[in-house]
């Protein structure tokens, strides 16, 4: 897992479109064990619907706005269901992000949108995966 990507607060996930592009979007993660990163969407999300058709990723350090801060590494995405997994994506999440993850749950518990998401996982090739994920210039 590469270790200079873990310190950023997001990463920007492209995800393959049917027509050959790639629609890149920040977003939080976590990882889940030594081999899986996670994040979570809303379930109709453009990129759950992309990731449903092709696993393949990419994945690069980011700032909140998604200017890149690193190279791309491509990786394979996947969609969690298993509740125990989805458990644990959350608590990971949860340790990383603490208090900003626990006030967007707030709203999304009151808008309804809580139980509407969707955990995704993804795993980055190990091929210069470290040192792509580093940061490629001055934040």
């Amino acid at each position: 897992m590469p270790l200079a990507l873990i310190k950023h607060a997001y990463v920007s996930l492209a995800t393959h479109k049917r027509n050959g592009d790639w629609v890149w979007t920040p977003i939080w993660f976590a990882p889940l064990d030594d081999q899986e990163y996670v994040a979570f969407s809303a379930g109709a999300a453009g990129k759950v619907k992309r990731i449903r058709n092709f696993s393949e990723v990419k994945v690069m350090a980011c700032t909140a706005s998604g200017r890149p801060l690193s190279g791309d590494v491509a990786g394979v995405a996947r969609l969690i269901d298993d509740p125990s997994t989805c458990e644990a994506a959350y608590s990971a999440l949860q340790e990383k992000y603490r208090w900003q993850l626990s006030l967007l749950n707030f709203f999304s518990r009151l808008s309804g949108n809580i139980n509407r998401r969707q955990v995704i996982g993804f795993t980055l090739s190990n091929q210069d995966a470290q040192t792509r994920a580093e940061p490629s210039g001055s934040n």
